[in-house]
Formats: structure tokens, C-alpha cells, sequence
């Protein structure tokens, strides 16, 4: 039988795989978090200068997971879009953006390489600009979606290159004795 699915079933077929992105896209994120403590867990951190524009930490956790939720919802749709011109495209993309960013918190919070991590997160914005085209070009809804994605990443690329500028010798601050703190990702 070659029937088209009713809109019931592509609806099922959507939340049925949002159960699996919206937390797999949650736990990834805060996963790579947890590799260096970040926020006020971490010593390193709490020493720089912070720039005026800098919101309270408890801001970073409450916004990542709104972030991560939609990017699983967005996931969700295009996956969801089974034959779609551009959906291979779009997914790897999506794929390649979201390597892009998780490996961001490590090499800043962790690793303490601002100069890579200013280059990883304008590479992330332009990746995030990217993907959300390419999402839109499939599923409108899915590229909106990822909107406030890279309304934060930008926000959070001129936010970072204030904590560079304001800390030239960030990279050779002591550091504390490591935390055993769970991370909240910081970007």
C-alpha cells in the first residue's frame, strides 16, 4: 500500500522523535559542560574581569537548556521531513554546528585557549547562521526555531570577546585545584 501519511501520523512521527532529540541534544550539551566546571565552580573563571554586559551566572543554565530544547524540537521537525529536498544537507549541518559548540566549553573553561575558543565561536555563529537556513528551507518552523540560537551565540560572541579583551593574560592565570562541581555550560 503507497498511501501519504495523514497529518495525525507526521504529527505522532514528529513528537515521537522529539522524545529521543529534545534529550539527547540536552544531555549533549550539558555533557560537554561537565568536562570543566564553569561558572562560579570554577576558580579560573570567577578570577577574570567581566565586562558590564555579563549576565548573572544562573542566567547560562536557564538559557542553554531553553536553547537546547528548541534545537531538539527543530532536530525533531527536519528529521521528521522524510523526503524533503535539502534534508541530508541540513542535518549534517546541524550535526557539524552542534560538534562546533560543544567542544566550545572545554577548550575555554578547561583548556583556558581564548584565542581557539574566540575563533570556535565565531566559526559556531556563522555555522548557527548556516544551519538555520538550511533547516528554514526545509521546515520554516525548524529554522525559526533556531532562531534564538543564534540570537544568544552572537550575544555570546561579543560577550566573550570583552572577557578576552578585558583579560590579555587570561591563558596564564594559576589555576585553582580542579573542582568536583557538575558544570553548567557557560557560553
Amino acid at each position: 500500500m503507497n498511501a501519504l501519511a495523514s497529518k495525525a501520523q507526521l504529527r505522532r512521527g514528529f513528537w515521537k522523535t522529539a522524545t529521543v532529540t529534545v534529550p539527547l541534544i540536552v544531555l549533549l550539551g550539558f555533557g560537554s559542560a561537565m568536562v570543566a566546571p564553569a561558572g562560579d565552580q570554577n576558580p579560573w573563571f570567577m578570577a577574570l574581569a567581566k565586562p558590564a554586559i555579563q549576565p548573572p551566572n544562573i542566567a547560562f543554565p536557564i538559557v542553554w537548556t531553553i536553547l537546547y530544547i528548541l534545537m531538539g524540537l527543530a532536530l525533531a521537525l527536519v528529521i521528521s521531513a522524510r523526503g524533503a529536498r535539502g534534508r541530508s544537507a541540513a542535518l549534517t549541518l546541524f550535526v557539524v554546528q552542534l560538534a562546533v559548540n560543544l567542544a566550545w566549553s572545554p577548550i575555554f573553561f578547561r583548556f583556558h585557549k581564548l584565542d581557539l575558543a574566540l575563533i570556535v565561536i565565531v566559526a559556531l555563529a556563522v555555522l548557527v547562521a548556516v544551519t538555520m537556513l538550511a533547516f528554514w528551507r526545509v521546515r520554516a518552523l525548524a529554522g525559526l526555531m533556531l532562531l534564538p540560537y543564534l540570537a544568544w551565540v552572537c550575544f555570546a560572541s561579543v560577550l566573550f570577546s570583552q572577557v578576552r579583551d578585558l583579560n590579555p593574560d587570561a591563558e596564564k592565570i594559576a589555576l585553582a585545584p580542579a573542582s568536583a562541581h557538575i558544570a553548567v555550560h557557560t557560553l
